[in-house]
């Protein structure tokens, strides 16, 4: 780990330990935010004060900067919202990973949300960035557009009257005089900026989670030496692979790492969770493939998840592909955290079941830590 302190905002500060979280720093306006380039350099930016990184450390960076609090609960997203309410099966799943992650971050639990999701908000503090210095761009071209409609009450932007109106009902009995209209049309451009941005979390941990799982991989002292660490590329750019055949669509992979020496391959599925389709896209996707490798040799196909669900998690580790497990290695963020979950303050799982099939392929190692594939890749 680099020792040198880091500057932020023109303030000195000691570099972070391996597991500390990063410093706060200011936005940059960016008009595409949550495109690659932006999570590029915010991803440089979050890992500058670390240097390298120890690979049991890995799943604590991942979750700093891709895990989220679920707006309707309140605790760390593990499983799909409408089945995570309260009252039902998931949400005391949720509340016993909640638990466990901030007792393994270090932090408070009421505290957690401002330690996690680091990605996620400083892409969407630089688009705001962005929004305000459009609008303070346009605000002279917007008066003179308007002039023309003076005297005729239009809309003003921002202007909703049926959020003004919830938000004055919930409100009214705490306030002196109605809030001026130009405060309501400020508080509502707010709110649905914020709305807005969630909308775009299911791009971010998408490929955010790919990136953020290559920018470990360049970091943790072994891998790049040995490797060769491939983002999204072509199929047909890795050594050994043959393009399609003309008019066919190109296949594509979420990572991928050649061994410098030997030349063995590895294709990546990263996906943080996975739906049911995606189950069989797996399977498909291996065939594609394993009808364009071209050289005569084997590779590796692993998936890298941060999946809960028992049945899904179970079904990845015993996916086959003719007389062999479809992928050489399943990866999970943190297994510890899906036990967590499913012990559920300590009771324990059923026999039979979901929730006894996954936690026996992580007992097996079936389900391996994210920190210990990565361990096994630098000494490779």
């Amino acid at each position: 780990m680099s020792d040198q302190p880091f500057e932020l905002d023109g303030i000195s500060n000691p570099a972070p330990e391996g597991d500390s979280p990063p410093p706060a720093v200011a936005p940059v306006a960016v008009d595409r935010a949550f495109g690659q380039d932006n999570r590029a350099r915010l991803l440089e930016e979050y890992f500058a004060p670390y240097g390298t990184v120890e690979p049991g450390n890995a799943w604590k960076h991942t979750y700093r900067l891709l895990l989220w609090l679920d707006r309707t609960t309140g605790l760390a997203h593990c499983y799909e919202s409408d089945k995570s309410q309260a009252g039902r099966p998931w949400y005391a799943r949720s509340l016993a990973f909640h638990d466990w992650v901030s007792a393994s971050l270090d932090v408070d639990p009421r505290d957690l949300g401002e330690h996690i999701d680091v990605l996620f908000r400083r892409a969407s503090a630089d688009l705001a960035a962005a929004a305000a210095n459009r609008r303070a761009r346009l605000a002279e071209s917007a008066r003179k557009q308007r002039s023309i409609y003076l005297g005729r009450g239009m809309p003003e932007p921002g202007e909703d009257p049926e959020l003004e109106e919830i938000v004055t009902a919930v409100l009214d009995p705490y306030l002196v005089t109605p809030p001026p209209a130009e405060v309501m049309r400020n508080l509502t451009e707010r709110i649905q900026a914020h709305v807005g941005q969630e909308n775009k979390r299911k791009n971010l941990v998408g490929e955010g989670f790919e990136d953020a799982i290559a920018a470990l991989l360049r970091r943790v002292t072994g891998v790049p030496d040995v490797h060769d660490i491939y983002v999204r590329p072509s199929l047909h750019d890795l050594p050994g692979f043959r393009p399609p055949r003309a008019g066919s669509k190109k296949r594509q992979v979420d990572l991928a790492l050649v061994h410098r020496v030997s030349g063995y391959r590895t294709l990546v599925s990263c996906k943080w969770s996975v739906r049911s389709d995606r189950e069989e896209q797996f399977a498909s996707d291996f065939s594609d493939y394993a009808e364009l490798e071209d050289a005569g040799k084997d590779f590796s196909y692993v998936l890298v998840t941060n999946e809960f669900d028992p049945a899904r998690l179970a079904a990845a580790c015993d996916m086959r592909r003719q007389n062999a497990p479809l992928f050489t290695d399943v990866v999970h963020v943190n297994p510890q955290g899906v036990l967590a979950a499913y012990s559920d303050r300590g009771s324990n799982a059923k026999t039979e079941g979901g929730q006894a099939r996954a936690s026996r392929r992580i007992s097996e190692k079936r389900v391996q830590a994210l920190g210990s594939w990565l361990g096994s890749l630098a000494t490779a």
